[in-house]
């Protein structure tokens, strides 16, 4: 018995480094441009596979050996469980977001004029996602599903003028991890792209700020290159914008 203990313990911390090395083979194997994108993501749902099956078993032969002189192969098991515990915690989460938000890409604060993007259009030539506003493969329009998921996303309004929010506008940007593709003084428009850390998926962003009688109007949109769902990320990075831009305001 000892010995198919021994066996099995091996096993099961050689399961939980083979499903680290396949969550790390999906995302580096895009960004390098070896593997197409639906052939990394499918590696991600291997290696939680991989984990939930090394957690389960690895559980249960931890509860099996209790107190039967295993001591110092447990430990080995208990790796296993803390190894295992990675992809099952990375990827679980990022499939709860994936299920707890509808499959579009492309976020603006006004669904009814969204901001038109001007260098950035001819950057996503080659990308497969586009920039009509309306979401492909489905009856609704994009901007009845956004406003459904993202109801607080919405034009802010500043007393700055137009100047200084293009200021304001582009050093947020900056402090987002952004690059700036282009800051337009004469039309009021800040475009920059977001490169995500191990995919490299690029997530383009443009501001527009249009003068007021009060001072500006402040309008944002965030569209993914790639892929039908962003898993939240357009929204996130523009409700960040808003909330950088407004303690700003009020300090």
């Amino acid at each position: 018995m000892k010995e198919a203990f021994k066996w099995s313990t091996k096993l099961m911390v050689m399961m939980s480094i083979i499903s680290i090395v396949i969550l790390c083979a999906g995302p580096l194997g895009y960004k390098s441009g070896v593997l197409p994108l639906q052939p990394a993501l499918l590696l991600l749902i291997v290696s939680l596979g991989i984990a939930v099956v090394t957690l389960i078993s690895s559980l249960v032969l931890f509860v099996l050996t209790k107190d039967k002189g295993f001591s110092q192969n447990r430990k080995f098991l208990f790796m296993a469980l803390l190894i295992g515990l990675v992809p099952s915690v990375l990827v679980g989460t990022q499939l709860r977001k994936a299920t707890s938000v509808p499959e579009i890409h492309d976020i603006t604060t006004d669904t009814f004029n969204p901001p038109i993007f001007n260098d950035i259009a001819e950057l996503r030539k080659e990308a497969p996602n586009g920039l009509v506003y309306e979401y492909q493969g489905s009856a609704k329009k994009l901007a009845e599903l956004q406003r459904a998921a993202f109801p607080d996303l919405k034009p802010l309004v500043s007393p700055l003028p137009v100047e200084q929010v293009i200021e304001r506008s582009t050093d947020i940007l900056k402090g987002q991890g952004l690059d700036i593709i282009d800051v337009d003084h004469v039309k009021g428009v800040v475009e920059a792209t977001a490169t995500s850390f191990w995919y490299g998926f690029k997530d383009d962003v443009v501001v527009r700020i249009q003068a007021t009688d009060q001072g500006s109007r402040i309008d944002l949109r965030s569209v993914s290159r790639v892929g039908r769902s962003d898993i939240g990320a357009n929204a996130a990075r523009i409700r960040t914008f808003i909330k950088k831009f407004q303690a700003l305001e009020y300090n």
